[in-house]
């Protein structure tokens, strides 16, 4: 949480001033493939609703199973090879979010501390939105039993009426739930205090600066990298 005691004028990058690793390349290529993929389905989803007729089923499904298979090798890196543990909220996130909303109550009281390579929002926003994605991929796998594609001929009677509806209904609620983080996301990218995270997003990097300025280095030490 941003405490208004801790705000500071907007930083600029000096010319040779060191950089510190962020972000893997197959990291930031997977954050975006998977922006794309959540725009297209989304567009795909909500834009017939509106009166755009385009042929909208297949593009959905397919990018549905490209999210799918995305996810999926996120998930093996990040279970073999990533610094999976750097995700979880721990205790020092918990008092820290104590401490910032005491500080905007008081003015009083202790600063939060720094956050190790991820802050506490940012943690919560990825359990969030693999909570809806997980949602989106158990029942989006399930309506395809409904569509004929090159691999399968449909089966609309594989589940009954009732339970079609509960899948189409939580689809629908993953959808909306989905479309309200990604705005959430972006607004709170955008904002002064981050804009520098979505540039490590493109170029992988930030500067020693901002590492130091920003992050609590007994919680996170990254690679460096050279000029």
């Amino acid at each position: 949480m941003l405490d208004p005691r801790t705000i500071d004028a907007p930083y600029i990058r000096t010319p040779g001033e060191p950089k510190v690793a962020r972000h893997a390349l197959s990291e930031r290529l997977f954050h975006w493939i998977l922006a794309a993929s959540f725009l297209i389905l989304i567009v795909s989803a909500f834009a017939p609703i509106f009166g755009w007729k385009f042929e909208w089923v297949a593009i959905h499904w397919i990018w549905g199973i490209v999210m799918t298979l995305v996810i999926l090798f996120h998930l093996g890196r990040a279970l073999l090879s990533l610094e999976f543990w750097s995700m979880m909220v721990d205790r020092i996130d918990l008092r820290d979010l104590w401490r910032g909303v005491i500080g905007q109550l008081s003015r009083r009281g202790p600063l939060p501390g720094k956050p190790g390579k991820y802050e506490l929002g940012q943690k919560l926003f990825h359990w969030g939105i693999a909570a809806v994605a997980a949602g989106l991929i158990a029942t989006g796998l399930l309506m395809l039993a409904k569509l004929d594609t090159p691999f399968w001929q449909r089966n609309p009677y594989w589940l009954s009426e009732t339970t079609w509806g509960i899948v189409y209904t939580i689809h629908g609620l993953c959808a909306t739930a989905a479309l309200a983080m990604i705005v959430v996301h972006v607004y709170f990218v955008l904002r002064p205090e981050h804009r520098h995270l979505l540039r490590t997003m493109v170029t992988g990097w930030e500067t020693r600066r901002e590492y130091l300025e920003d992050t609590d280095t007994t919680r996170w030490q990254p690679k460096e990298l050279k000029e």
